[in-house]
């Protein structure tokens, strides 16, 4: 079995980009984020559970989840979020392992926003943080999604805090410069660290 390493990092920190990074070095990346997605694409078993539960309401004209209506949904109901919950987070983790079974470079990267706070580092060997100041992860996030400030302070509320993040790291990459450069650095001598922890 291979080492897994575990990539996660505040809203707007930069998590995207490293894990693209470390793709170019032809290492194998499991998002997270993109699992949850095709667990509940058109045509899965998931979907048609969540139609049943909740209408017809949440499901858009080409056959696909309606997402807005489904977070309005669960957002005024923590019963209806539990159920939904507990319908796609075993689904969502089988996904996970079965991706990080089939992965082929010498180690595998798992990309998921939320490792931390839903307990995937049971999952990896070792925890990677992308780190930057709070004040910069909401200027990039405005920046990129045209979200409000307090949209994205309300995100960053319902995170694990910096400090704890930091704290439960074993390795933290620095993403506050403004270039690339620096970033394009840590990645290689990480790299070469990955490369080098035998299981």
């Amino acid at each position: 079995m291979r080492v897994i390493i575990g990539l996660t990092g505040g809203i707007g920190s930069g998590k995207s980009t490293v894990a693209k990074e470390f793709k170019a070095l032809d290492i194998d990346i499991v998002d997270a984020d993109l699992v949850a997605r095709e667990v509940v694409a058109a045509g899965q078993p998931a979907l048609a559970e969540i139609e049943l539960y909740f209408g017809q309401q949440v499901i858009n004209e080409n056959g696909g989840l309606n997402r807005a209506m489904l977070r309005q949904i669960i957002f005024s109901s923590e019963q209806k979020k539990k159920w939904l919950n507990d319908l796609l987070h075993p689904l969502i983790r089988e996904a996970i392992l079965a991706q990080l079974a089939q992965a082929e470079s010498q180690y595998v990267i798992l990309e998921a926003p939320l490792l931390l706070e839903n307990k995937l580092t049971q999952y990896t060997d070792f925890t990677l943080v992308v780190d930057v100041p709070e004040t910069l992860q909401i200027e990039r996030a405005m920046q990129r999604d045209n979200n409000s400030r307090s949209q994205i302070q309300a995100i960053i509320d319902a995170q694990i805090s910096r400090p704890e993040r930091q704290k439960q790291a074993d390795y933290i990459i620095d993403n506050s410069k403004p270039d690339l450069v620096a970033l394009k650095e840590q990645v290689k001598m990480l790299h070469l660290q990955f490369l080098s922890i035998q299981k």
